[in-house]
């Protein structure tokens, strides 16, 4: 299904956003709503869910957080997340430094956190059940981390240099914290130790020949303005304005050196990529100028290029239930990707004499294209 994502003609999500959008998330718990923030403060609530079950129809908005609400953020949304057990509370972020807490049911805020500096991104873990930290990320080389129990921010962990662009948990550990910096720098962290600290990922692996003192123990030879883990948890996908993606084992700390070329990369913030869930294998979904590219993770072969936006992707973020995608895009629109329906293949015909010129050599006699429908 992955390998046939197109844009779909039949769906389109409501256009509300007057400025570009910067992030975007489902919850979890049905996976049928959807979150998005914008450059100019708004944020807006869609159901995905087809209700008027007609083949074409539009994913509607059924809330704003607009910009004469009183509570609204004063700059850009950078990250929205949904509390990962239930769709009673959202949370978003922005270079306003303020993390805020929303009662979806009645669109205010229920906690607001204030921050020195611009925050760039914020996580709560997905399976935390022992605590209900939220990291964040900003101007300041420290990371912050917020209890909502507690409503205050005492944690702090020391390390950075620079401003820290991407926050991210383990979904395998709950005390296990991930984040990247403009000092070309990824730490794992536990935050219950006093030291936090667990490692510096280093992508030479410790091999000084290859290494100046000067990159030793660097991810990147840039900003490093993306994280995400897989699924399972066992990697970490990492990105940078030095244009490439890495691999890492998160439990070894080890580069597994997968080459996916040149992921090209110039955003001067953080970065939201994606990768599949329950997929084999498993693919991630990475902005690329006005495109989206898609790679396989552990092969690092790129395999399509989804294009369809105007301007800048910003975002993406994928739909496990469905293996349907969303990207997010400075030119204010929100695309549905969804894999094309696939052509019965009557009983007499064998699948080899079905036309095939059409198709990647990769996943030949997989999917028929999409110019037989109809």
């Amino acid at each position: 299904r992955v390998l046939s994502l197109e844009l779909n003609k039949d769906r389109d999500v409501e256009r509300i956003h007057g400025s570009g959008i910067n992030t975007l998330d489902i919850e979890p718990v049905e996976g049928r709503y959807m979150l998005s923030g914008g450059s100019d403060g708004v944020i807006v609530l869609y159901d995905l869910e087809n209700l008027s079950k007609k083949p074409s129809y539009t994913c509607k908005a059924l809330f704003t957080v607009g910009r004469s609400h009183p509570d609204v953020h004063k700059f850009s949304v950078e990250t929205v997340q949904w509390y990962p057990h239930d769709t009673g509370m959202f949370t978003s972020s922005s270079f306003d430094k303020t993390l805020k807490i929303w009662d979806t049911n009645t669109l205010q805020p229920a906690d607001t956190f204030h921050f020195e500096g611009t925050v760039y991104s914020h996580h709560m873990s997905p399976v935390a059940t022992k605590h209900c930290l939220i990291a964040v990320g900003t101007k300041s080389p420290k990371v912050q981390l917020c209890d909502l129990k507690s409503g205050s921010s005492s944690h702090i962990l020391q390390g950075h240099r620079q401003e820290v662009l991407a926050v991210s948990w383990s979904p395998r550990h709950e005390y296990i914290l991930a984040t990247g910096s403009a000092d070309g720098r990824v730490k794992l962290w536990d935050v219950r130790r006093a030291s936090g600290c667990l490692s510096t990922l280093d992508q030479h692996n410790g091999e000084k020949s290859k290494a100046s003192s000067e990159a030793a123990n660097t991810a990147h030879n840039g900003r490093v303005n993306g994280l995400c883990y897989t699924n399972d948890g066992l990697h970490l996908l990492t990105i940078g304005t030095d244009d490439r993606m890495r691999l890492w084992n998160s439990s070894t700390g080890e580069n597994t050196l997968v080459n996916y070329g040149k992921v090209c990369n110039e955003s001067r913030k953080g970065l939201k990529f994606a990768i599949s869930c329950g997929c084999n294998p498993e693919f991630a979904f990475v902005p690329y100028g006005s495109t989206i590219a898609v790679y396989t993770v552990f092969t690092g072969e790129l395999i399509t290029m989804l294009r369809g936006h105007y301007s800048t992707v910003n975002c993406c973020v994928f739909q496990p239930h469905f293996q349907e995608l969303y990207s997010g895009s400075k030119d204010c629109n929100i695309l549905a990707w969804i894999p094309a329906p696939r052509e019965p293949v009557p009983d007499d015909i064998s699948e080899k004499s079905l036309p095939q010129q059409h198709l990647n050599p990769a996943y030949e006699d997989a999917w028929s294209s999409s110019d037989e429908e109809g």
